[in-house]
């Protein structure tokens, strides 16, 4: 059950990630077209200052996101693949 618990807190920071990605994404985009929004451009510097500290701290638990990620090992190679994950 305890692996249980840092599954969902694993895929928890994951979800979190990619929620903080899609709306810097998305704030971006509106900004495009509206960029004198001061509001949108605090919400930005605030939503990729939030998602670069969380990737640090998953990285730092749970290995590399990305190929960019300094580390003295490739530990994805050490979790299975998604189509894996779904096998077992």
């Amino acid at each position: 059950m305890h692996n249980n618990c840092m599954e969902s807190t694993r895929e928890e920071m994951l979800m979190k990630i990619r929620e903080y990605n899609f709306s810097i994404i998305e704030l971006a985009l509106y900004l495009d077209t509206h960029p004198d929004d001061k509001k949108a451009i605090c919400m930005h510097k605030e939503y990729c200052k939030t998602v670069k500290e969380l990737e640090d701290k998953y990285q730092k638990v749970y290995g590399p996101l990305t190929i960019k990620y300094p580390c003295n090992k490739w530990r994805w190679l050490e979790e299975p693949w998604p189509w894996e994950k779904e096998a077992n």
